[in-house]
């Protein structure tokens, strides 16, 4: 025997089933005020990007319906311009003309926040909130 005395399993003998192992857990739907929660959460979290509202969407699309809608709208719309701004960020490091880039990607930046914060704000409320320039790539 072993220390914490469990057989192993060729000791267990013929037609004996290992122990229980536990089953996995399926998530259950969230609530109205979690579901507002979330939603509100991937708005806000596009002042850092697209990553907060694609794990909130990927995470939580399944559990709620006003969650779903919503992080895929925040999704949509950080997107794209986060990966703008990445690639200005990295062009403001050209001499002599990467300002303008730096400036270009500071200026984004506040607009995605100010965007973000807004949505954040109208979805707590228990609004949707439809972001006037969106492309709605992902369905």
């Amino acid at each position: 025997m072993r220390q914490n005395d469990q057989p192993r399993p060729d000791d267990r003998g013929p037609g004996q089933r290992p122990p229980y192992q536990g089953a996995p857990a399926n998530a259950l739907p969230l609530t109205a005020s979690e579901d507002r929660q979330w939603a509100t959460m991937a708005h806000f979290g596009g002042i850092l990007g697209f990553i907060p509202s694609m794990i909130i969407y990927l995470v939580f699309r399944d559990r709620g319906p006003f969650t779903a809608q919503e992080s895929k709208e925040a999704l949509n719309f950080t997107l794209p311009p986060t990966i703008i701004a990445m690639v200005a960020w990295l062009l403001s490091f050209i001499p002599v003309i990467g300002w303008v880039f730096a400036i270009l990607n500071a200026m984004l930046w506040v607009v995605i926040a100010v965007s973000s914060v807004v949505a954040g704000i109208e979805c707590n409320r228990g609004r949707p909130y439809r972001y006037p320039l969106n492309l709605r790539r992902i369905q």
